[in-house]
């Protein structure tokens, strides 16, 4: 997934790697539940997500690089496996680009499990991005 925003990347990222300004952008509930190493919202930061009520899972950040990068994986209470989320932040002319990727697998070996968890991710997160790209303009 590709989004441009008409702001620099201190902008976006500041939003982008804050775990509750996340849910706020998502329309989802997320809290911080455990504090990274040298920026809250850093390596080893854990977030508890709870899109429905009752189907919470946990996120950990396990790459951060400000104003760049953010990686995470979902370590509690998800039906996927071998997930990673990678946001990548770079800046041209005053414009944010952001590559944002998911991959994982499903748990269970269900015919498209996998491509409908994917193609209902990628609709939520982009609504949400292009959402706060609008604000930007």
């Amino acid at each position: 997934m590709n989004v441009e925003f008409n702001a620099p990347v201190e902008t976006v990222f500041a939003t982008l790697s804050d775990h509750e300004a996340m849910g706020q952008v998502l329309n989802a509930k997320v809290k911080r539940i455990k504090d990274g190493q040298g920026s809250v919202n850093g390596i080893g930061s854990v977030r508890r997500i709870t899109p429905v009520p009752m189907a919470d899972f946990e996120e950990t950040v396990t790459a951060f690089e400000p104003n760049k990068l953010v990686e995470y994986t979902i370590t509690k209470g998800s039906p996927l496996k071998n997930h990673l989320g990678r946001m990548v932040f770079s800046e041209s002319n005053g414009k944010t680009q952001l590559h944002y990727t998911i991959q994982f697998e499903p748990k269970l070996p269900i015919p498209l499990s996998g491509l409908i968890v994917k193609t209902a991710l990628e609709k939520v997160i982009l609504g949400g991005l292009h959402k706060l790209a609008r604000t930007y303009k």
